[in-house]
């Protein structure tokens, strides 16, 4: 079969790789029927050396589920399946508290973990087939499966995001980020009773986008600039939930200068780092939170779900290119250099 490979920083390549097989009876084999480009997955494009390629790329799919393994209960083949960003067994202490990018099992891991394995390719063997997909009631041609498709990472993350801060009907949020899973946040924020919304981001058509999810203000300056815009747009105070979709520490420090006293930080976007003020000066004076983390997407497609299906939200929008196996290293450097927000694969 054909798959996508990443062998160093510019280096995409869509090679022939073995067929994926059956391993362990947990295990299920998909065909993959849509698949997408990450955000994320531009950190390795920016950054990969030589020495740690090449690794298989992908992690957000739909397909088609053409054999399980022995002990495999809940699917069949045929079933359309969506899979969530990570591998979980959806039955360990963790995952029971909806924190499946957490599982203990053994097989648990992100699926940039797993070598011979990546969504965007013609197939994928699934481990813990059970835990980790999730049937859709719609056929692999519906027009839903844009939408059904951020279900395995962006939308999920929105919604963690928003969630781990704390939006409710009360809050006002500010996102930080006009990314996919920026705009997802602010429709997320929305969906959740966000009472007002900035977004902060400075690409024209990615900001009407977040308008149309529910932002009521659009920041485009960055720095002290664009903290200053926020806080005047918030009576100087600030805004109670600020997600960070972003993942860098300028994207914090803005974070943190926007952040409202007793409010809450949630960050969400990648690369993230290991060092960013928490101390008496910073988040501890004024009671700030800092929350979010990877997003655990599995516990969260049972409440989204039924918002696409009905048509309530529509976060397909995200996806403004679609293109074959073969356009996909295109695709990477379109997105690369923002001429695409978010490009959707059909294999």
């Amino acid at each position: 079969m054909r798959a996508t490979l990443l062998y160093k920083a510019g280096d995409v390549r869509i090679e022939d790789v073995p067929d994926p097989v059956i391993e362990q009876p947990t295990d299920a084999l998909v065909r993959i029927t849509a698949s997408c480009i990450c955000g994320s997955d531009l950190w390795p494009y920016a950054t990969m050396a030589a020495h740690d390629g090449p690794v298989r790329m992908g992690h957000e799919f739909i397909g088609v589920v053409e054999d399980i393994g022995s002990a495999v209960t809940t699917l069949r083949r045929g079933d359309l399946v969506v899979a969530p960003f990570s591998v979980s067994d959806n039955t360990c202490a963790f995952c029971r508290e909806g924190l499946h990018t957490s599982c203990t099992d053994p097989q648990a891991d992100l699926w940039d973990g797993l070598a011979e394995e990546g969504g965007q390719a013609e197939a994928v063997r699934v481990p813990l087939a059970d835990g980790t997909l999730v049937k859709l009631p719609v056929a692999a041609d519906s027009a839903l499966v844009p939408s059904l498709l951020t279900l395995a990472d962006v939308l999920g993350t929105g919604h963690h995001a928003a969630v781990a801060g704390g939006v409710d009907e009360h809050t006002g949020v500010t996102v930080i980020g006009d990314g996919a899973v920026g705009l997802l946040s602010v429709l997320a924020a929305r969906r959740l009773g966000a009472e007002h919304i900035v977004l902060m981001g400075r690409h024209g058509t990615r900001t009407e986008l977040g308008r149309e999810f529910g932002a009521a203000e659009v920041v485009s300056a960055r720095g002290a600039e664009g903290i200053a815009a926020v806080r005047e747009l918030t009576g100087g105070h600030g805004t109670h939930v600020v997600i960070d979709a972003v993942g860098s520490m300028p994207a914090y420090e803005q974070a943190l200068g926007v952040v409202r006293r007793g409010g809450t930080i949630s960050r969400v976007g990648l690369p993230q780092y290991e060092q960013a003020p928490v101390g008496f000066g910073s988040l501890f004076r004024h009671n700030i939170r800092l929350a979010g983390g990877p997003a655990p997407v599995r516990a969260s497609i049972d409440q989204l779900l039924p918002d696409i299906l009905s048509g309530a939200i529509e976060p397909g929008k995200v996806f403004d290119a679609t293109t074959g196996l073969d356009g996909v290293p295109a695709g990477y450097q379109d997105m690369a250099d923002r001429n695409s927000l978010k490009v959707l694969i059909k294999p």
